[in-house]
């Protein structure tokens, strides 16, 4: 076994090997190199997510072609969610380079089917969200980095309150269709991704430390492609949720 990212979409953790980390100085040093990487890669994605987006938008016949029919649309959410498995779960056969790859076409995929959100919403609105969760995610990011507190119990109550919000949304959808049961699932969802978060960026050094069987310029490398994808989701899912709520109070 290699490497082990303990990504709640793919991968366990593993407690057997020992740490490539000879000494506090050099993990210390892999933390900041490892989250320089990953914000600069989750900061790269969300770029080219809002051009994919601002493409589509911008062009009448991608807008006919991913809308003019439910399957194209189908087709990408599909496609999403075969890359995520596929980086998340194949980290430890991908090289970091072809994770990375995957990672940025997740990334323009995404912003294809974001797009809708601009017909949807008004850009001031869109700019207001957008804002108010890169500073909740930011703040949350600080947290989990600085934080001598074990955030694990947090993350297991998120992941547990994100798959009640999957259901609840759902449920909703198909037979409550309550206004009230949908804000509340979206407030929920607030809280649920504002923990992931802090827990996300507290296990990207957790997973530092439990590396094994890599160099430490790989073990940094592949681990800051998993740690972006996963703090990338997270924002994308908090700034999704509050547009909402911002566009019904509206």
């Amino acid at each position: 076994m290699a490497f082990n990212s303990n990504n709640r979409y793919g991968g366990q953790q593993n407690n057997m090997f020992p740490s490539i980390w000879p000494n506090e100085e050099d993990f210390d040093r892999a933390v900041a190199s490892c989250l320089s990487r990953v914000f600069l890669r989750m900061f790269a994605a969300l770029i080219v997510t809002a051009a994919a987006a601002l493409a589509v938008v911008s062009s009448g016949s991608l807008m006919s072609l991913i809308y003019g029919n439910a399957f194209a649309v189908i087709a990408l959410i599909v496609l999403q969610l075969v890359l995520v498995v596929a980086i998340s779960a194949g980290i430890n056969k991908l090289s970091s380079t072809a994770a990375s790859v995957l990672f940025f076409a997740y990334a323009i995929l995404n912003g294809l089917t974001l797009s809708v959100i601009f017909l949807a919403y008004e850009l001031g609105i869109i700019y207001h969200a957008f804002a108010v969760s890169a500073l909740m995610f930011a703040g949350m990011a600080l947290y989990g980095t600085t934080t001598r507190r074990d955030l694990s119990s947090i993350g297991s109550i998120c992941i547990m309150g994100l798959f009640g919000i999957i259901i609840a949304g759902v449920a909703n959808m198909l037979f409550f269709r309550s206004a009230t049961l949908e804000t509340a699932v979206l407030y929920i969802g607030v809280l649920v991704f504002v923990g992931l978060t802090a827990y996300d960026t507290q296990r990207i050094k957790r997973m530092l430390r439990e590396a094994h069987a890599f160099s430490h310029e790989e073990a940094i490398q592949k681990i800051s492609v998993i740690g972006a994808l996963t703090l990338y989701l997270d924002l994308i899912n908090l700034f999704l949720r509050i547009l909402r709520i911002l566009g019904r109070r509206r």
